[in-house]
């Protein structure tokens, strides 16, 4: 049986437990919220919330761009 008295009409965290920064971008590699936005979540209203969330699909391009790695250490065959 679900208790209602504990039920939170509020928008969830998007955390996934993946708490990274990325160097340049300062955006959690995992939600994709800024620290300032991780820091404010509990006290944003239901609206600030929901606009953050709204962004958040458009903010993955800017940590899919991989630079170095292997494969850029590694020189192509030329022969």
């Amino acid at each position: 049986m679900s208790d209602a008295v504990w039920k939170r009409a509020e928008i969830e965290s998007p955390c996934v437990k993946v708490c990274v920064i990325h160097p340049t971008e300062r955006l959690c590699t995992g939600c994709l919220r800024s620290i300032d936005e991780i820091m404010a979540w509990s006290k944003l209203s239901a609206e600030e919330r929901s606009t953050v969330m709204a962004e958040l699909p458009s903010r993955a391009p800017r940590l899919a761009k991989r630079r170095g790695g292997r494969a850029a250490r590694v020189a192509p065959d030329l022969s």
